[in-house]
């Protein structure tokens, strides 16, 4: 208990806004059905109404309540952007550590096919995967999660060789300890504070990537709620001095800032950096 209220106090004014905001939108995400007043795909008025006390923010190019919109595209949005970065960072994470522990001809051989991913630019790579493959919720995930994965694989294995060649994972090895042994009792434990602080960042990087494909209409597709999709198709409205297509943009702004202030107290919790 003592240790808690230790480590509470010296979170940063800037980790508390954070985690507020996180905290809100977790909370947003999980009871948007009871938070909308409308449904997420429901016709509820005309096209492109000004906000009012029966449309909070007005309606979209459809006559949807965006307000309702705006809120379900938490669940979606956020839901999609965590799941894909989990998938990236077990596949990424676990190669790396692999990569570094048993070295030779996998270490190479995955090394050569990360940069060959990772030289072409990521956007570029995932918009032409999509078009390929189709632009289903499924397919986006594991496309990005793929390609995301090559820089979880940079990192892990990066922090991995230098706790390979520690005297306790040669002590184990002449223990005979099998690899699993080695990887998730010896290795992962070792490296966990780097990989957390990734997570936010790889998160936040994630999650613009979906946003910035769901603007360019290979993302997530309507009718589901996504801010990125949001942001298009009531764009048209800035011309007009409505800054209703703004909102959905400081939605995605606010929760990048906001998790990169957790990752980067997290990360000098961890790491003992000051500043």
């Amino acid at each position: 208990m003592k240790d808690l209220t230790k480590t509470l106090r010296q979170i940063s004014l800037s980790a508390w806004f954070g985690i507020v905001v996180v905290s809100v939108y977790i909370l947003v995400a999980f009871f948007a059905p009871v938070i909308a007043p409308y449904g997420e795909t429901e016709i509820v008025g005309g096209v492109f109404e000004p906000w009012s006390d029966e449309f909070l923010l007005g309606t979209d190019n459809l006559g949807r309540d965006l307000y309702s919109r705006l809120v379900y595209g938490a669940r979606n949005t956020v839901g999609i952007a965590i799941l894909t970065t989990l998938l990236a960072f077990a596949f990424g994470s676990l190669m790396g550590v692999l990569s570094a522990t048993i070295g030779g001809w996998l270490d190479q051989l995955m090394g050569r096919s990360v940069d060959v991913l990772m030289a072409i630019p990521q956007l570029i790579f995932a918009l032409l995967l999509l078009t390929i493959f189709g632009t289903s919720i499924i397919n986006m995930i594991l496309i990005i999660a793929l390609l995301d994965s090559t820089r979880v694989y940079r990192l892990s294995r990066a922090a991995a060789v230098n706790v390979v060649a520690m005297d306790y994972i040669e002590a184990a090895k002449l223990r005979g300890e099998g690899l699993g042994y080695l990887i998730f009792r010896e290795i992962l434990p070792n490296i966990t504070a780097p990989l957390v602080a990734e997570f936010g960042l790889r998160f936040c990087y994630v999650f613009l990537l979906i946003s910035a494909l769901s603007f360019l209409g290979l993302g997530i597709q309507p009718p589901t709620a996504d801010w990125g999709s949001m942001v298009r198709e009531s764009a048209n409205l800035i011309s007009f001095g409505e800054v209703t297509p703004l909102i959905p943009a400081l939605a995605i702004a606010l929760l990048t800032v906001a998790v990169n202030f957790i990752a980067d107290w997290f990360l000098h919790r961890s790491t003992g950096l000051k500043g």
